[in-house]
């Protein structure tokens, strides 16, 4: 995408829907977790009514840059996970050590 010629705008997505409920769930089952007892829904925040469907095309992607995706919401969520247990692990080593 940055080494093309001309700058353009790509969507990078997989093409395959999940809801923000489904990677919740997804993320405290991870950690072991029931997400119901930490996560409250405020309806306030719902999408409204107009939209249905919501899925990303990738396909000037794969066209234009052979791009397809190769990491799924099991493994994104796994990533993300993990990455946010090592910097909680690297901020409390800070904060043992007294500094910020």
């Amino acid at each position: 995408m940055m080494q093309q010629d001309k700058p353009e705008d790509f969507v990078i997505a997989t093409g395959k829907t999940h809801s923000v409920r489904e990677f919740a769930e997804k993320t405290f089952q991870m950690l072991e977790l029931d997400w119901e007892k930490y996560v409250q829904i405020d309806p306030r925040y719902n999408r409204p009514a107009e939209v249905d469907f919501l899925q990303g095309d990738a396909e000037k992607a794969r066209t234009k840059l052979n791009w397809k995706p190769k990491t799924g919401i099991n493994e994104l969520v796994k990533m993300m996970v993990e990455a946010d247990r090592k910097l909680a692990k690297d901020e409390r080593i800070l904060l043992e050590h007294g500094e910020k």
